[in-house]
C-alpha cells in the first residue's frame, strides 16, 4: 500500500512539473517569470508552499546561502526536479534574486 501510495505522489509531482514547465522559460525572462512558470506549481504563488516547501520570509529557503539555492534548482531535490537543462547561469541568478526579493519584502 505505501509503494502504491509512494509511486501516485511521485506521478502527481511529474504531471504537475510537466504540465506546469514543458517548455524553458525565454532567454530574456525575469526572475518573477521563471518563478511563474517553474516554480509556482508546487511552491505557490506567493512561495508559501503547496506540494513543496514554503520559499518566502521565515522558511528555512530563507535561512540558506544562495548556493544552497542554486544548487537545489540545479541539481533537484528528493521530489523535486533538476532544472539543469532548463535554466541558464543568468536565468538562476534571477530566479535566486527574485526569490531573494520576495523574501525580503515582507
Amino acid at each position: 500500500m505505501r509503494r502504491s501510495t509512494a509511486a501516485l505522489l511521485l506521478a502527481a509531482v511529474g504531471l504537475v512539473w510537466i504540465a506546469s514547465c514543458g517548455e524553458p522559460p525565454a532567454a530574456d525572462a525575469t526572475g518573477a517569470d521563471i518563478y511563474a512558470q517553474l516554480c509556482s506549481s508546487c511552491h505557490g504563488d506567493d512561495l508559501s508552499g503547496g506540494l513543496g516547501p514554503p520559499l518566502g520570509p521565515g522558511s528555512n529557503a530563507a535561512d540558506q546561502d544562495d548556493a544552497f539555492l542554486e544548487l537545489t534548482i540545479s541539481r533537484g531535490r528528493g521530489r523535486m526536479p533538476s532544472f539543469s537543462g532548463t535554466l541558464s547561469a543568468e536565468q538562476l541568478d534571477r530566479l535566486v534574486d527574485y526569490i531573494r526579493d520576495q523574501q525580503n519584502d515582507e
